[in-house]
This record gives structure tokens, C-alpha cells and sequence, in this order.
């Protein structure tokens, strides 16, 4: 995928504005979670090592275009130096005077965090005012901020236009292996595809029938698909109405040459709750009374000959209801047998989407996938196949 990288460039002395995602759970003005804090570490510390001067840019909740010192990033600022272990200062906007001076005055090396780039109004609108205004306080812009290249915004996609533009590291890992994944895969390309809804994946199933090899549908999702194949799924959570759609989606994949899996067998009970009365059953043998809770050990059999047979695997979403054991059952073994497989350079693993990376570290395995996204909604957008603004800035800048 053609971008600028930043092993290629001189940066020495050179202003660097960098779009990182500090958008951090706090509570009681403490962060409760650092892990963005620390995904943004490789790109600062190479930065650092190339003598740049480093003004991070970054948003915080939803100030809706006006400032709001409930939602200021003053508190990420320590604790970012904490973990750079050197000082980070903090200016208290993003654009004018007082923040070019402050960036202007540091030492190569030297790190400052801009206010919330959401305290402007134009942020969000991709104000071209906006961009020039920021634009002038650096030399160079650096996008490491994947979770937010859906969004065409000054922060994310403005400043590739008006400076010569960069992927930080974390966003250089997601694109390539993104690329890896769908874009130019290895194959045969597996993908797995659970969730609660058939709804809010239409368009990420449908761009998928026509990109990969097989496709195995998990979670509540696959009941819908059950049910437009005409089985009885009783008080299972199932979209009837999407009855049609399933069938389109059944009937593209055909056409496409992709293996649809569906469960052969399923966990059922009468209840949904924790270590409830449960039974596996056929598929085709679900009760009227029954609730489809979690996929068979025969559907993990299958699944795991399809990741066998398999190069690259993307995954998102779980099997089955992961959070209320002994419901997660299918998620974490057949989450185990992809993690092995990845681990033994067999398999190709790419997984991404919140639920997704809960359920493998619930698995214990997201450290032996390939690469696991925590980027969301602009991971979900690029399963859809939908050019993501941020990263077409990048690569129209390359």
C-alpha cells in the first residue's frame, strides 16, 4: 500500500504534528486504561530518536465544537511522561500564537500534547481554515491514528493536504496487515463473522462473499441464516425479517465461489443466564421453547478444518454469547485452535472489533494472533470495503 513512512524520512529538527487516538476511558480525572497511551509510544520514541519536535494532536468525548474543561486532555499529559519516561508539556489549544511558541521552542526530541482538537468547530466539519491554521504550527504530519481514519476531520484527514504526510507506526502495523489480509492475501482467506446481528453487517457480509474463500457466520447472526434456510431457531434471537437478505447474501456467496459455514450444531437453553440448564442439539433439532446460546463442538470441528486449510484468517466478532459462560465455549476453543495455527506460522490471523479482542483475551490468545485491531469502527468500515478518508489522505500524500 503506497504511503510515506517514517524510517524513510529526515526528520531532524523538523516540527512533527501527529495525529495519535488519546481518547482514553477516565475516571475521576485518572485514566482507567492506558492502552492507547502505550500504542502510541513506537511512533513517539521513533520520532524522538529522529531529533523531531513533537506536537501530539489528539480529541477527547464529544465538547461538540466548544471548549469544555471537563473534556481536556491536561490529564493525559503526565501520564503519557510517565510512560515515555520524559517530560511531555501541554499547551492549552491546538492552534494561535502561544501553542506555535511553545512547539517552536522545543528541544529536538521534545514532546508537547495540544488541546482537544474538538474545542474547534471546524474540526469535525474538515474546515480548510481550520487545517491551515493548525497546518502552520508544524512541518510535517504524522497520522497514527487508525481508530479514527473513518472520519474525514481536520486532525485525521485535513492535514495531509497542507503538509507532506506520514504513517506513524501503529497506523503503518494496521495497513499492513490489513493488506495482508484482504488486499493482497495469501490463499486460501477464511473469514469468521459472529455478533448479535445480522443488521449491522450486511454490508460487510456482502463485500465479504465476494473477497474471500470461506466465510463462517457465528453468534446470534447465524440463527437469522438458519432461519431463512427454513429451520426452527424457537426463542433464539433471530432478525425474521431479514429472512430475504440472509438468502441474497447465501445466493451471492454461491455465485462468488465462497463456503458459507453455517453451525451444524448448536448449545440451547430455556434460560439466559450463567451456567443455565443447557444441551447441544442438531442444528435442525432446535425446540420452540429453546434460545441458540453458543455453536456445537461439531461447527468448532469444521471451523477448525477450514482454518487448517486456510492462509490468512480474518476474524471478527464471537460464536456465541462469550460473555455468560458456558456460552463462550465455541469462541474460546476454535479462538485457541487459530491462535496455535497463527503461532506456528501456519495461519495468517487478523482480528479486530471490540467484542473480537474481548473474547480473545478472554480466550487468552490475542498475543499469538498475527495482529489483533482495536480500532473499531474504522475496522469494521475497511471489512465493508469503504475507503477510509484518513488513510487516502496518506496515500494520495505518498
Amino acid at each position: 500500500m503506497p504511503f510515506r513512512r517514517l524510517d524513510d524520512a529526515d526528520l531532524h529538527g523538523k516540527r512533527a504534528l501527529v495525529r495519535v487516538d488519546f481518547n482514553v476511558p477516565m475516571a475521576g480525572g485518572k485514566i482507567t486504561d492506558d492502552t492507547r497511551l502505550r500504542a502510541a509510544l513506537p511512533t513517539i520514541q521513533t520520532l524522538q530518536a529522529k531529533g523531531a519536535r513533537i506536537a501530539l494532536l489528539a480529541h477527547f468525548g464529544r465538547p461538540k465544537g466548544k471548549r469544555d474543561e471537563s473534556q481536556s486532555l491536561a490529564p493525559v499529559a503526565p501520564a503519557l511522561a510517565q510512560l515515555l519516561g520524559t517530560p511531555v508539556e501541554f499547551a492549552d489549544d491546538c492552534t494561535g500564537d502561544a501553542a506555535k511558541a511553545a512547539i517552536d521552542a522545543l528541544a529536538p526530541g521534545g514532546v508537547i500534547l495540544l488541546e482537544n482538537t474538538r474545542f474547534h468547530a471546524g474540526e469535525e466539519k474538515n474546515d480548510p481554515a481550520l487545517a491551515k491554521a493548525i497546518g502552520a504550527l508544524g512541518d510535517v504530519y504524522v497520522n497514527d491514528a487508525f481508530s479514527a481514519a473513518h472520519r474525514a476531520h481536520v486532525s485525521t484527514e485535513g492535514l495531509a493536504h497542507e503538509l507532506p504526510a506520514f504513517a506513524g507506526k501503529s497506523m503503518e502495523a494496521e495497513l499492513d496487515h490489513l493488506e495482508k489480509a484482504l488486499g493482497n492475501p495469501t490463499r486460501p482467506v477464511l473469514a469468521v463473522v459472529g455478533g448479535a446481528k445480522v443488521s449491522t453487517k450486511i454490508e460487510l457480509l456482502e463485500n465479504l462473499v465476494s473477497k474471500v474463500d470461506a466465510l463462517a457466520i457465528g453468534g446470534a447472526m447465524a440463527n437469522t441464516f438458519l432461519f431463512a434456510k427454513g429451520l426452527e431457531v424457537g426463542k433464539s434471537l433471530c432478525e425474521r425479517d431479514l429472512k430475504d437478505t440472509a438468502n441474497t447474501i447465501l445466493a451471492a456467496a454461491a455465485k462468488a465461489g465462497c463456503t458459507m459455514l453455517l453451525p451444524s450444531d448448536v448449545v440451547v437453553a430455556q434460560a439466559f443466564a450463567a451456567n443455565a440448564p443447557h444441551q447441544t442439539v442438531r442444528a435442525a433439532h432446535v425446540a420452540a421453547e429453546d434460545m441458540i446460546l453458543d455453536a456445537g463442538p461439531e461447527t468448532v470441528a469444521h471451523l477448525a478444518q477450514a482454518m487448517a486449510a486456510a492462509r490468512t484468517l480474518i476474524w471478527n466478532g464471537p460464536l456465541g454469547a462469550f460473555e455468560t459462560p458456558p456460552f463462550d465455549r465455541a469462541t474460546v476453543d476454535a479462538a485457541r485452535i487459530a491462535g496455535r495455527l497463527a503461532k506456528d506460522g501456519k495461519l495468517i490471523a487478523v482480528a479486530g472489533g471490540g467484542d473480537t479482542v474481548a473474547a480473545l483475551n478472554h480466550a487468552g490468545v490475542a498475543g499469538d494472533f498475527t495482529f489483533v485491531s482495536t480500532a473499531g469502527g474504522a475496522f469494521l468500515e475497511w471489512m465493508e470495503g469503504k475507503p477510509l478518508p484518513g488513510v487516502e489522505a496518506l496515500k494520495s500524500a505518498s
